[in-house]
């Protein structure tokens, strides 16, 4: 019996860490705990049971298991719940933006569990994502479920990694496979069931797409158009809005989002499903020219901030529920796991003020949605995720969201020299999550923090709380 994953997560006390050279024996095998070195498979021998054996595991695979055929039909709506089918909540809007750990963005908020000494963007470079966070609901034990960077989009758009991206992303993160084929652009990624959008249309969801699944194409002419690589996303795309390209602003990428909302106020007729990729916070590291990791993250919540109010301020508010996560964490620091990562419900029927510590992931993220919008889940993960009842309340809150202004300029550079300019020059930032995960930390880390400050070694605990 051969198990990919073995014997599941465990925390890495030898690193990685940044003031450390990472050593690699004649194999190649490295002598600190990288995430992906750490999860050996595992070979098994057993012998084949009983009939009455067999029937007695797969009953206590089935107890053990969250999913339950039941959940199909009926996920256990608490009365009263605006997560229901046909329910207050017509519209949903669904942001993904790029690689954070909890602790690196609202690990200096007070009111939740987090760890100030590993915070990289606190309150002063993300107001508005602080801000949202303490007015609505602030989640502090929120996961990712993708173990890397590669597998972040499949798991928050279609709640499961296939079988290729998890045989493939090893060769692609050890530069033996060219090809970044994790974003529509391989046939092999497709998921058994689709993608979210997929599931959305086949339930006859009305869709409008802003980033995701595209890319800017060069033409012959020497001009540029934007490809969408999905036959569903490509007739309900924006194609005025930038594909992944980290030189261009969120704020102008928002701006191209408010214009379009503002069509949608004007004609009373809002999508139910807005699909919405803001990834800026991946930051270029320190590449001299770029945009410095700390504007580049400001300049994300900016753009966040500008959607949260402009949407808060329409008249189908009362209506709309607005989820933010990260694709992945991207093995970042935080003190409980390095799969914990920030997330954000924005919405009048959200608990408003409260810290919300249930334990729930991307696909109780995808469930929620899909409840919300009467669609069928994906895969046995987010049918047996937990929705996420317990954020919303019974009865809605009215009142718009102020935006912030930035406290940090959004469009200081890189110096053409600094400690880590060559390291970051070495990197593909064309792709996203095409980069050495550990390495970008070390740099972002080294780059806000100093280089003389350590950075503790990511956290990976086999059983979050």
């Amino acid at each position: 019996m051969l198990n990919g994953k073995g014997l599941g997560s465990f925390a890495n006390p030898k690193g990685p860490n940044p003031l450390v050279e990472v050593v690699r024996d004649q194999q190649g095998v490295r002598n600190d705990q990288y995430v992906a070195a750490m999860q050996r498979g595992t070979v098994q021998f057993v012998d084949y049971p009983s009939d009455q054996k067999l029937d007695e595991f797969t009953r206590e695979v089935t107890e053990n298991s969250p999913y339950r055929d039941e959940k199909l039909d009926d996920p256990g709506i608490p009365a009263g719940n605006p997560i229901r089918p046909n329910g207050p909540i017509r519209h949903v809007i669904y942001v993904i933006k790029e690689n954070r750990t909890y602790d690196q963005v609202l690990g200096d908020m007070k009111q939740g569990n987090g760890e100030a000494s590993l915070t990289l963007f606190g309150a002063a470079v993300t107001p508005n994502l602080h801000k949202l966070a303490s007015e609505f609901v602030l989640l502090d034990n929120f996961y990712e479920n993708a173990d890397v960077s590669a597998d972040g989009h499949n798991w928050a758009t279609a709640a499961i990694a296939p079988d290729y991206t998890q045989r493939i992303w090893p060769s692609e993160y050890a530069g033996r496979n060219k090809l970044y084929g994790f974003e529509g652009t391989e046939p092999a990624n497709l998921p058994p069931a689709g993608y979210l959008w997929t599931n959305a249309a086949q339930a006859g969801i009305s869709i409008r797409n802003y980033g995701e699944w595209t890319e800017e194409r060069k033409l012959p002419s020497g001009d540029s158009d934007v490809k969408v690589n999905d036959p569903v996303l490509e007739k309900v795309s924006d194609k005025d809005y930038p594909p992944y390209n980290l030189d261009y602003p969120d704020v102008e990428r928002a701006e191209v989002f408010l214009s379009e909302l503002k069509g949608f106020e004007s004609s009373g007729k809002l999508p139910q499903l807005l699909i919405v990729r803001m990834g800026n916070d991946h930051t270029s590291g320190t590449t001299p020219g770029k945009i410095a990791p700390r504007s580049a993250v400001a300049d994300n919540d900016q753009g966040v901030g500008m959607l949260a109010e402009a949407v808060s301020k329409t008249r189908f508010w009362n209506e709309t529920a607005i989820f933010v996560i990260e694709d992945d964490a991207q093995n970042g620091p935080d003190h409980v796991d390095s799969h914990r990562a920030p997330a954000w419900v924005i919405s009048p029927w959200v608990k408003k003020g409260t810290v919300n510590s249930t334990m729930y992931n991307q696909a109780s993220v995808l469930r929620t949605m899909e409840i919300i919008l009467g669609m069928r889940p994906m895969t046995t993960y987010d049918a047996g995720a937990r929705p996420m009842f317990s954020v919303f309340s019974n009865a809605p809150s009215g009142g718009a969201y102020a935006l912030e202004k930035p406290q940090t300029p959004l469009d200081q550079r890189n110096p053409a020299k600094s400690p880590t300019a060559a390291r970051s020059l070495r990197m593909n930032f064309k792709d996203a999550d095409d980069v050495d995960e550990d390495e970008l930390n070390r740099i972002l880390w080294a780059a806000v923090k100093g280089p003389d400050v350590p950075m503790p070694p990511p956290v990976r605990s086999r059983f979050s709380r």
